[in-house]
């Protein structure tokens, strides 16, 4: 049980986001013994993937800013004389600005719930009406059917927000209320494809269906299920077809071919770079006889960064790695999980409880118990007062007190979550996965990076899309990126449903929040942490998740500094098990016999289940 664990470990790492469950894993399969807890519900932190009312849920949880657990009030009584306590947050105060807005017809005149979930927990959301639709976008896009695109959007002037469109949830309840929308004759769910799902509800007469199908939040609410919604956009899958790109000329595409070259082995030829290594790798390109058009082809296609956003270094080596993914996994140098972010860490604590880590979830963690001798840390206390010891601690950013805190400058990522009803890319196929980057329009702004997901990612339903805008913030996450969404998407509203010539994509349900960047906080900013205590950020504004594995392996040495960095598994062929090497002297055809039954071997080699572990 959780509240009776062991009292002593090797490592404890507290919070399950990408970077501490890498380490949990990386430790448990050297050898350590590790206790991974989280005080939330779920796995993954801000890294997780949510169904639509579990994202509901979560929103919920943030906009009323509830302690999660309850707090053991004699925890301080349990700290010695030659002791002192760090109390660690019992907030997550990395989410703010939370906004929701339903564009699609909120129907829910019936007990609508979402189907196989357990418990019904929605929230209300602001209805929109919006009859006014944002200036078309400039989309350089091919013809051609794609499976995975990559395109960016020039800048131009786009129309301010304005603030009667919508209005910002303050208060989150479960509601039934129906809103003044249309009828049930009029409000037809459909999805994309000729064929209907077996789980999509059909209209009973559909001969006085109209020809534009709807999708409702009803549906939306009951589909929820299909959704695995991040809460950090990463790793698009994206198609590197550039040289085929109608956009260049065969004069540019040997322009960049030579340069592509050179960054392929840019390390050889540090003369032709050195000078540039102060400036940005925007300034670099303008510096390498390449037309505007490849600068911009080079600058965020490839390199994948904004004008500001990167020095020349790191453009080369971003370049030089996207060159060297290409052609491993198909036509791309990306991958993308199915259903979601939120599986990779999933993915690590799965492999660190195979090696024999120990998982608590719902377990939070009241302080941590410093020597004041030695000045290092050397247990937990947690919610139920009982004391862990260990030698190693991992503690992810969001879990440190304001005291602790105090001094750190944390920079902040806007965040936009959409569900449409189409794509913005013009192509023949419907399953594809798309990345787009919108360069920064004014100074002090940031490029937005904008993924489009389609239903064969396992992240949303039949028939609609799940679009994630993210950038670095300058102002609030709705007014950095509603600009852009009124770009690219029209919301959807009752009087255009006759209207099949619909230049833009409708927008059906959106969410805007800033999320807590924590990557670049140096650890000496933190007041008073022992030595054996390491700080694990949250996500970054970057397209992958380079930070967070270069991180896990960094601290890893730490702690283990001779052993490696998740190694590969054993083949399962030269796994001994006990009793296998009794006998090394058996004659070679006396083996024979033994390798042809290896199943009964191995079976019978296997400890009772009622025998303790050595």
């Amino acid at each position: 049980m959780a509240d009776n664990l062991p009292s002593e470990f090797d490592v404890i790492v507290i919070g399950t986001g990408l970077p501490e469950s890498i380490i949990a894993a990386a430790c448990s399969r050297s050898g350590q013994r590790v206790l991974h807890v989280d005080s939330r519900s779920y796995y993954g932190g801000n890294w997780a993937s949510f169904s639509f009312s579990g994202l509901l849920s979560w929103l919920k949880e943030h906009q009323e800013n509830s302690d999660i657990v309850n707090e053991c009030p004699a925890w301080q009584e349990k700290i010695h004389e030659n002791e002192e306590a760090i109390a660690l947050s019992r907030t997550d105060k990395t989410i703010q600005h939370v906004e929701v807005f339903c564009y699609a017809c909120q129907d829910l005149h019936e007990d609508v719930e979402e189907a196989g979930a357990l418990q019904k927990n929605h929230a209300s959301v602001t209805s929109v009406n919006c009859t006014e639709a944002a200036d078309s976008a400039c989309l350089p896009v091919e013809d051609e059917s794609l499976r995975t695109t990559s395109c960016e959007i020039p800048a131009e002037q786009t129309p301010s927000s304005d603030p009667e469109r919508a209005l910002e949830v303050n208060d989150v309840q479960v509601t039934g209320e129906k809103e003044n929308c249309c009828d049930d004759n009029t409000c037809v769910p459909s999805t994309a494809e000729k064929e209907t799902s077996e789980n999509v509800p059909v209209a009973e007469d559909t001969a006085e269906q109209p020809k534009k199908n709807r999708i409702t939040y009803s549906q939306i609410i009951k589909e929820g299920r299909r959704f695995n919604i991040d809460l950090v956009s990463k790793v698009p899958c994206s198609r590197a077809d550039v040289f085929n790109s109608k956009q260049l000329t065969m004069v540019e595409k040997r322009m960049l071919m030579k340069f592509l070259t050179f960054c392929m082995e840019y390390e050889e030829h540090p003369d032709e770079y050195k000078a540039y290594e102060e400036i940005t790798f925007s300034e670099y390109l303008k510096t390498q006889k390449l037309t505007p058009n490849l600068q911009y082809f080079v600058l965020h296609s490839m390199a994948m960064t904004s004008e500001t956003g990167s020095s020349t270094i790191d453009g080369l080596k971003a370049t030089k790695n996207f060159l060297h993914s290409l052609g491993r996994y198909g036509n791309t140098p990306f991958l993308f999980p199915l259903y979601g972010q939120g599986e990779l860490p999933q993915c690590f604590c799965r492999m660190c409880a195979v090696f024999g880590g120990i998982y608590c979830l719902r377990h939070s963690v009241q302080c941590l118990v410093v020597d004041k001798e030695s000045g290092k840390c050397k247990a937990i206390i947690d919610q139920y007062g009982q004391r862990i010891i260990s030698k190693h601690f991992l503690v992810e950013d969001s879990y440190l007190s304001e005291n602790t805190c105090a001094h750190v400058q944390y920079r902040q990522i806007s965040r936009a979550i959409l569900i449409t009803d189409r794509s913005v890319l013009k192509t023949d196929s419907d399953q594809q996965i798309s990345i787009l980057t919108v360069p920064a329009e004014e100074p002090g702004t940031f490029a937005v990076r904008v993924i489009e997901l389609c239903s064969s990612t396992m992240t949303c339903m039949k028939g609609s899309y799940l679009v994630h805008l993210t950038c670095t913030s300058s102002k609030t996450a709705r007014e950095d990126l509603e600009p852009v969404v009124q770009k690219l998407f029209t919301p959807y509203t009752e009087t255009e449903i006759e209207n099949e010539e619909i230049e833009k994509p409708r927008l059906l349900w959106g969410l805007y929040f800033n999320m807590r960047d924590s990557s670049d906080v140096n650890r000496n900013t933190y007041n008073d942490l022992p030595s054996n205590v390491y700080v694990c950020s949250g996500p970054d504004c970057a397209l992958g998740n380079d930070n967070a594995v270069k991180q896990a392996e960094a601290l890893f040495q730490q702690i283990c500094p001779n052993e490696d960095f998740c190694p590969p598994p054993p083949n399962p062929e030269d796994i001994i098990l006990d009793g296998d090497s009794l006998q090394p002297e058996a004659s070679e055809s006396s083996a024979l016999p033994e390798a042809s039954s290896e199943t009964p071997k191995e079976s019978s080699n296997l400890r009772n289940p009622e025998e303790p572990s050595k």
